[in-house]
């Protein structure tokens, strides 16, 4: 009787511990798997039937979807359902326990406890900025996932992750970089001539084709140089592009312009004159002009273009001593030929053997190349009627001249007296008494040379040393 107590006691004790559950009735048999959860679920017995040890099937049978139920019985293998049998419950690889792992066959023809198989999943990987991904088997075990970039961008970080039975992926998320550079291509260099008479050309191109390899996004193009349009000077000129995408990668290029001007051979100037050319004087529309010293002509062209062939037009002219002609009806006729030529130093004496006329004389004949550098022509009336004598140089003057020439420039016969003419034909400075060449020379130089004797003056200022 005590033995039948402690045997009521403990299976009351067993029922009591059974999780109640409220299963689906499978008539005649003690268990059912749910199709659903995968899960185990024990049948309510109406009443405690009689405990028998030697029934094989004293619970439902154990059926775990994607799973195993590994089972010891007291009484050998072929009880696996029998009463106080003992199941060890497992998953597949891929799928996770829920539940119980070890249950029990109760008396009251039920297990002890439930469990189901679930598949095992990772999260959804996130998708990554300009790339993607491509998965063997989207989020389950072992399901591989390749990351790629689009064009123009480069992965940093793993290339691919694994999902693993932990539910985790292996590695780390990578990401796309834009580490390529835009792509440019500046204008093919150019070569141009200077327009005439200038030493620069004007130079247009268009701006270059820029392209990013990523997005398409160029946030700035810098020009490292002149701008379209603008004048070149003559020789070889660099211009550089550079362009920034938004990953402030960078790309350059860069074309020549260059500016030839065409020149003519170095011009000479003439023996005895100077030339005055526009531009530099040797370029392509340059003109060039030739004029001759006080008391030379010209004879010849007046003046020459360098033309686009390199070569000057017309031949070049020469400078002749000029000639005075004496045999004029007027002092007026015979004035109008050093107009604009030639300075005059009229010097009027009572005789040739005055003192102060033989002393001027004397300095001024040392002086001749002075004088002729500030183009002064010396004219002597010396004398007096009628033996008096009128000269330049060794050409004579006739009487009537020379008396024009005295009321004209009002000198007198009495005593020693001189004048100083400019080459229009204006008294500019009177002596009574003799002076020095230099005296002259600096006024001349002071007071009566134009801009372009002053340059002739600076280039041959040693020339009578």
């Amino acid at each position: 009787m005590a033995i039948q107590l402690t045997r009521r006691r403990a299976l009351s004790l067993l029922l009591f511990l059974t999780p109640a559950v409220t299963p689906t009735w499978y008539a005649g048999s003690g268990y059912y798997p749910d199709e659903s959860y995968n899960e185990v679920y024990a049948e309510e017995v109406p009443q405690a039937p009689a405990l028998d040890y030697r029934v094989p099937r004293w619970c439902y049978t154990l059926n775990i979807q994607d799973g195993e139920a590994t089972c010891y019985s007291p009484r050998g293998g072929n009880y696996h359902s029998s009463l106080g049998t003992r199941c060890e419950l497992s998953c597949d690889r891929g799928f996770r326990l829920i539940g119980r792992r070890s249950v029990q066959c109760l008396p009251s023809r039920r297990w002890s406890g439930t469990a189901y198989c679930r598949q095992m999943r990772c999260h959804a990987l996130p998708f990554i900025t300009s790339g993607t991904y491509t998965c063997t088997n989207g989020v389950l075990l072992d399901s591989r996932c390749d990351y790629s970039c689009s064009s123009g961008y480069h992965l940093e970080g793993d290339r691919s992750r694994i999902c693993m039975e932990d539910g985790r992926w292996s590695g780390g998320e990578p990401v796309c970089v834009d580490i390529d550079p835009p792509k440019i291509r500046c204008p093919h260099s150019r070569e141009k001539m200077a327009e005439p008479e200038k030493l620069t050309a004007r130079v247009y191109w268009d701006p270059p084709l820029v392209k990013d390899s990523a997005d398409g996004t160029i946030t700035r193009v810098t020009l490292r140089g002149p701008e379209p349009g603008s004048h070149f000077p003559e020789g070889e000129h660099v211009i550089r592009y550079t362009a920034y995408d938004q990953a402030y990668n960078r790309a350059s290029c860069k074309f020549i312009v260059k500016v030839q001007v065409r020149r003519c051979p170095t011009l000479k100037p003439p023996q005895h004159g100077y030339l005055t050319c526009t531009s530099v004087g040797d370029n392509y529309g340059a003109t060039c002009e030739y004029h001759c010293d006080g008391g030379y002509e010209r004879q010849g062209t007046p003046s020459r273009v360098c033309q686009s062939s390199r070569q000057w037009s017309g031949s070049p002219p020469i400078c002749a001593p000029m000639k005075i002609n004496v045999n004029v009806n007027s002092a007026a006729g015979l004035l109008d030929q050093f107009y604009e030529k030639r300075r005059l130093l009229i010097i009027s004496a009572p005789d040739p053997s005055n003192r102060y006329y033989k002393m001027q004389i004397s300095m001024l004949q040392q002086s001749i190349c002075g004088l002729d550098l500030r183009h002064v022509t010396i004219i002597e009336l010396v004398g007096q009627p009628p033996q008096e004598v009128g000269r330049i140089r060794e050409q004579q003057l006739s009487a009537s001249i020379i008396e024009e020439l005295r009321q004209f420039q009002h000198l007198t016969r009495s005593y020693f007296n001189m004048v100083l003419i400019d080459k229009q034909g204006i008294d500019r400075e009177r002596y009574m008494e003799p002076v020095t060449p230099e005296e002259i020379f600096t006024f001349i130089d002071d007071y009566l040379l134009s801009n372009q004797e002053l340059t002739q003056r600076r280039m041959q200022r040693d020339i009578c040393e």
